[in-house]
């Protein structure tokens, strides 16, 4: 056989892989000898010229030998012309080939589930008559996989659409996942419409209305125009310029092809990111000729840039009005790829232009920030008794608002090069639109104005765009027309904060003076009462207050309200409980210590949901809550406490402010509370608790410090003696003698490094000479410090707990929660292809707590 393959590969002959089999004759005793001594052998030019070519193996009813056919269509017509044209011709001659075989095949899921389970059944009543022979069980085989697969094909196809994207298929809840897809047709369907204040109610009639009311919505209007010339914005370097516009390479492609969510909505062309993902090594070669063509030509053609928009109900029940929906853009596959990998480029740069009072998109920046700061700055404001203004601007339809020669004269100001530029204009003004109004297309227009939510350019154009804002109310600040909140402790250096953003949810911070109002007049704002919300989370609430976990509670109930426990199995359900229901509290537990009450509440969510009980009524919880919440090979499901998971949360704060160097919220804090001497944490918050959550957040420095590290660098700024830098002990506590001769206690491992020495050496700096019994303890503290050294390289902090020095909360929490547990065979029970239902049985079974008939009896 190598002789053999060696001749075909001389030849350059190829091997058509075989469809229904892997041999093509079977002999010996049992027939348990096979091979495939039957094949096709093509060559490339042949191959060329045929599409769809397919070999397969056909039945044998006699012979010992599977007949073998060659299938092939018509002759192949290469596509020429652009690669982008000729990319997007064979989608479209793939997309009707898709269209037949999903009509012939998923179109007719039920009928071949139901055909595949009655030929089980007929092999299964043939055994009960007799035994089957070898031919037999093998056919027998076939068809219970035929089944298996056709089962399969119908949960997926149900999971799809239904959207619950958090659960996998496996698990066989195709019944949730049927009633889910019902349940979102039920909410996105559209039976009248309001447009204008008028009402349609005829299909046709809310079509047309709604294609033409978002193609005026999207066409800019003649007029004046703010001119932003003398507006100084910040710049990125020529080199960082030409840095993004350099040709993409197949590894950055294949990159961001790859960390794309493959499950998301296609758009127009219908493929799937997933569909590219998997045909990577199929379509390779045209995808790089598609992103040659865009980086020589600026350009790619314009029918890969054709969008669905979908409209989203904002908010649940009797949505009437148009304006109550939220439009959503549906990409094609291949524009949402190269916008990926475009937005891959500009966020490495966008952090040099954006100003640090934006939170969004810029690398190292959270939304967390900007609700700690703008908590501190009320709470500032309340201690000392001052009036102040917060003024919340809306920006009504912020995205479809932005103006398209305004967001190129941004760019051009901020320094970046004609050639990202025209690439820029090619994404945002080549869009056609059409509206999915009840599943139909209505409309094909294009646009002058906006940007595209879906589209992955989108976040970061728009915060270039916001950025004129900024450095508008901080000009404004400048020339003393708004005041801001100053915040300072003691003699520390004051921090101004005027103004907060994420992406378009600004806040402004001003004197109550009518004068500062009419200075904000041009913009439009409203003005409330605290406590209130910004980005979600409680601005000027007290911070012990349980009230403001009241919507927390209330989005988790409304999701379980919508999953039906009954067609979820115990496997979903804790797919649920990971995915979703522990996710939901996570964002306002990243700053706010939840109330131990509300944690007993959220907890019983959770159990009842787990174990099934339905509503008002209740089901046995068979192992108890502190054992499932730990981890599979402790015996736990892998949950998480809701305390501990909080503290783990706020602990990353103390992590933070560590690690941070000039970010926004740091100085603000700084100013607020002081530092300590070389700025790894800010001295103690005294005073009653307000509204600020720092001092809540203090709490946790205890515990995060203990397994907080250094790694020594310049050494500058870390204490010798008192800082744990190097072994798993600080040196005033190995060594206490030594310590306690050291001239100067609070030296750091700068001063103690001797660069003199050739290759430099530790000087301990004692305030005497040694007695002969001490000597030893010199050499035992040198033998520690053996293999550290004082480097050029910066200082930071590392996580002793961790397996790379950083910190996570998964670290941080496995830390608190330290459970002991038991020696569980996790290994036995959690098995890679098992569906989760059974494995959860299979962990019931091994705790001893299956409702069995005899504990059953015994509960009564």
């Amino acid at each position: 056989m190598r002789r053999f393959a060696q001749i075909i590969d001389e030849l350059g002959l190829v091997d058509i892989p075989l469809q229904g089999g892997s041999f093509t004759w079977s002999g010996g005793l049992n027939n348990q000898t096979r091979a495939r001594l039957d094949r096709f052998l093509e060559t490339p030019c042949w191959l060329d010229q045929f599409s769809r070519v397919l070999l397969r193996r056909l039945p044998r009813p006699t012979s010992d030998h599977y007949p073998i056919l060659l299938e092939g269509g018509g002759v192949r017509r290469v596509a020429s012309g652009r690669p982008s044209y000729r990319l997007a011709t064979k989608l479209k001659g793939m997309k009707h080939q898709l269209k037949t075989w999903n009509k012939e095949v998923f179109g007719r899921l039920e009928k071949n589930k139901a055909d595949a389970l009655q030929q089980v059944e007929s092999w299964d009543s043939v055994e009960e008559e007799r035994s089957l022979t070898e031919v037999e069980l093998n056919q027998k085989k076939e068809a219970k996989e035929n089944y298996a697969k056709w089962v399969s094909m119908e949960e997926v196809h149900w999971r799809q659409l239904s959207r619950e994207l958090w659960l996998r298929e496996g698990d066989r809840n195709t019944g949730f996942f049927h009633r889910m897809a019902n349940a979102h047709r039920r909410i996105n369907a559209m039976s009248k419409i309001m447009i204008n204040g008028v009402r349609l109610t005829e299909d046709q009639d809310m079509r047309e209305g709604i294609a033409n009311a978002y193609q005026q919505l999207l066409s800019e209007s003649p007029g004046w125009k703010a001119d932003i010339g003398g507006l100084l914005l910040n710049q990125i370097s020529p080199s960082e310029a030409d840095g993004i516009e350099v040709p993409f390479s197949e590894t950055e492609i294949f990159t961001a092809l790859m960390g794309m969510n493959g499950d998301k909505a296609p758009g127009p062309d219908g493929f799937t990111i997933a569909f590219w993902q998997n045909s990577w090594e199929t379509v390779k070669e045209d995808l790089l000729g598609l992103f040659k063509e865009f980086h020589d030509q600026n350009s790619f053609i314009k029918s890969l840039n054709h969008t669905f928009l979908v409209l989203i109900p904002k908010k649940g029940g009797g949505v009437e009005d148009l304006g109550d929906y939220r439009p959503i853009s549906l990409l094609g596959g291949l524009y949402k790829l190269l916008a990926k990998v475009l937005a891959n480029r500009l966020k490495k740069v966008i952090g040099k232009v954006i100003s640090p009072d934006q939170n969004a998109f810029v690398k190292g920046r959270q939304i967390l920030d900007g609700s700690l700061i703008a908590n501190e700055v009320i709470d500032s404001w309340q201690k000392r008794g001052e009036k102040g203004i917060v003024c919340k601007l809306d920006i009504e339809k912020a995205y479809d608002s932005i103006n398209w020669q305004f967001l190129l004269k941004v760019m051009q100001k901020m320094g970046f090069g004609s050639k990202w530029i025209g690439w820029m204009w090619n994404c945002i003004s080549t869009v056609k639109y059409s509206v999915l109004v009840n599943g139909v297309p209505a409309g094909f227009f294009s646009s002058t104005k906006g940007l595209r939510q879906g589209d992955p350019l989108s976040p970061y154009l728009f915060i270039m765009g916001m950025e004129v804002l900024s450095v508008l109310i901080t000009r404004a600040a400048e020339g003393g027309f708004i005041k801001g909140c100053r915040i300072w402790r003691g003699r520390e250096q004051a921090v101004k904060v005027t103004h907060l953003l994420f992406a378009d949810d600004t806040i402004v911070f001003c004197e109550a003076k009518k004068e500062a109002l009419l200075h904000l007049g041009w913009v439009l704002f409203w003005v409330g009462q605290l406590p209130t919300v910004y980005l979600g989370l409680p601005l000027g609430a007290p911070n012990r207050a349980a009230s403001v976990w009241d919507g927390v509670e209330e989005r988790m109930r409304r999701r379980l309200a919508l999953w039906k426990r009954q067609y979820l199995s115990k496997g979903g359900r804790l797919t649920l409980i990971k995915s979703t229901l522990s996710s939901i509290p996570v964002y306002q537990m990243s700053v706010f210590r939840m109330p131990k009450s509300v944690a007993r509440r959220i907890e019983k969510l959770q159990r009842d949901f787990l174990w099934g009980g339905a509503n008002g009524g209740s089901k046995s919880h068979l192992v108890k809550w502190e054992a499932v919440c730990a981890d599979k090979e402790k015996g736990g499901l892998g949950l998480r406490k809701i305390t501990l998971l909080n503290k783990a949360l706020l602990g990353k704060w103390i992590w933070r402010f560590a690690c941070a160097k000039e970010e926004f919220w740091k100085k603000v804090l700084e100013a607020k509370y002081g530092k300590e001497e070389f700025g790894w944490r800010t001295r103690k918050a005294n005073g009653a608790f307000g509204v600020g959550v720092w001092k809540e957040i203090l709490k946790e420095s205890t515990w995060c410090w203990e397994n907080m590290g250094f790694k020594v660098g310049k050494g500058n700024r870390i204490r010798f003696w008192t800082d744990l830098w190097c072994g798993n002990n600080v040196l005033s506590q190995g060594f206490p003698n030594l310590f306690s001769m050291a001239a100067h206690r609070n030296v750091t491992v700068e001063e103690c490094w001797d660069q003199n020495t050739g290759q430099g050496g530790w000087i301990l700096g004692l305030l005497r000479d040694l007695n002969d019994w001490e000597v030893g303890l010199v050499g035992n503290i040198l033998a520690v410090l053996r293999d550290y050294s004082v480097t050029v390289e910066d200082y930071s902090v590392c996580w002793k707990k961790g397996e790379d020095g950083l910190f996570k909360v998964k670290y941080a929490y496995n830390v608190l929660a330290n459970s002991q547990g038991l020696d569980f065979p996790h290994s036995n029970v959690w098995v890679g292809k098992v569906p989760t239902k059974i494995a959860f049985f299979a962990w019931e079974a091994t705790w001893g707590k299956v409702l069995t008939l005899d504990r059953l009896q015994r509960r009564g």
